[in-house]
């Protein structure tokens, strides 16, 4: 079995008290009980006893999306997300993932992506093979925005070369592993991902990740495993938010009422909350939704909507039906799991905008 000590305690140690019920994004959005890490550890804690095998609880595990609302609410400092991750390697060594993650995964395998695509869009392409080869600064836009929300990484481009950045992109980028952290742990594969990702990235005085899904390997997964990535890493919102106050872009404040959708991987795991207010502070005004900073709920995940597509709309739909109970007229993302489900949802009347197109369009 290979759950480690740490996460059999973990399992032992929730007493299905319900404190992290409210929270869960994916439970409130589909209104089922499973779906929150109480029911989660009460079915892995059969697990670790052999009283059933990994193969019974293992659909319910993948309808996490690690978002760590748990973790943050949990009153005993234990930690869901560390056995739900345990959870899939474990059924990766016993071959009981199911067929919809395994489609992922050889997807990876032969593309380098889980959307099964080869290329980007001809622009973004176009535009990425203009930049210059080799910069001091390297912006790392990921497998997520790369292929499925490709105007934003277009957008960050523009708003670097406004800024005056000298920069460049891969044009062969590695995955963070953060595809596969997500959907087989802490297995072989990932870290030998990587480590491939580290070695094309050392080097680079600065590495300035645009997806906070990969920023938070970058500064939280590859220390904890010992991955030897020596080229400082920042979130692309602390970076911009360092050019406004530098004075190297100087965005005009407008009337627009914003409202920002948090990722979690930024507010949560990284505990960075700041640098996209001050952005939008120096652009306009700012209204908080209720769940919001280190409370933060996801409004999307790009791995999920391949395999539960219903769900994640669901959980989307519910960020808008919150950005219009306090106001906001534009909700502001900083990932592309989030922009993606967003505007795949968008409600008449309501905007939405990636927090690079807010310092274009105030420029």
């Amino acid at each position: 079995m290979q759950f480690t000590e740490k996460a059999k305690k973990t399992i032992d140690a929730c007493r299905f008290c319900w404190m992290c019920r409210h929270i869960c994004p994916i439970g409130n959005a589909n209104g089922m009980e499973r779906c929150t890490s109480r029911a989660r550890a009460l079915g892995l804690s059969m697990v670790v006893r052999d009283i059933t095998t990994i193969d019974a609880a293992i659909e319910n595990v993948y309808e996490c999306s690690l978002c760590g609302a748990c973790t943050k609410e949990c009153k005993t400092g234990w930690d869901p997300v560390l056995f739900t991750t345990e959870a899939k390697l474990e059924a990766a060594m016993a071959g009981a993932m199911p067929e919809y993650i395994m489609t992922l995964l050889e997807n990876v395998e032969k593309f380098g992506n889980v959307f099964g695509k080869s290329e980007c869009c001809t622009k973004l392409g176009e535009k990425i093979a203009t930049l210059p080869k080799t910069e001091d600064v390297l912006l790392f836009v990921g497998k997520n925005a790369l292929y499925q929300t490709c105007c934003q990484v277009k957008a960050a481009i523009d708003l670097f070369e406004k800024a005056g950045v000298n920069f460049t992109v891969l044009a062969d980028e590695p995955s963070s592993g953060w595809d596969l952290f997500f959907l087989a742990g802490g297995a072989e594969e990932t870290r030998q991902t990587m480590k491939a990702c580290a070695a094309a990235l050392n080097g680079f005085k600065k590495v300035v990740a645009l997806d906070p899904n990969d920023a938070r390997m970058f500064l939280r997964q590859y220390k904890e495993w010992g991955i030897g990535l020596t080229s400082p890493v920042v979130t692309f919102t602390s970076f911009v938010a360092d050019l406004i106050a530098e004075g190297k872009i100087a965005p005009k404040k407008s009337a627009s009422v914003y409202t920002f959708q948090d990722p979690a991987s930024l507010a949560r795991d990284l505990e960075e909350t700041e640098p996209a207010r001050k952005i939008l502070a120096a652009c306009g005004e700012t209204l908080e939704m209720l769940e919001h900073g280190k409370d933060t709920n996801i409004a999307g995940n790009l791995i999920m909507a391949q395999y539960m597509p219903e769900t994640i709309a669901k959980v989307a739909a519910r960020r808008w039906q919150e950005a219009i109970r306090v106001g906001a007229k534009t909700v502001v993302t900083a990932n592309p799991d989030d922009h993606a489900a967003l505007k795949a949802t968008q409600p008449e009347g309501m905007e939405l905008a990636s927090i690079q197109e807010v310092v274009l369009a105030n420029l």
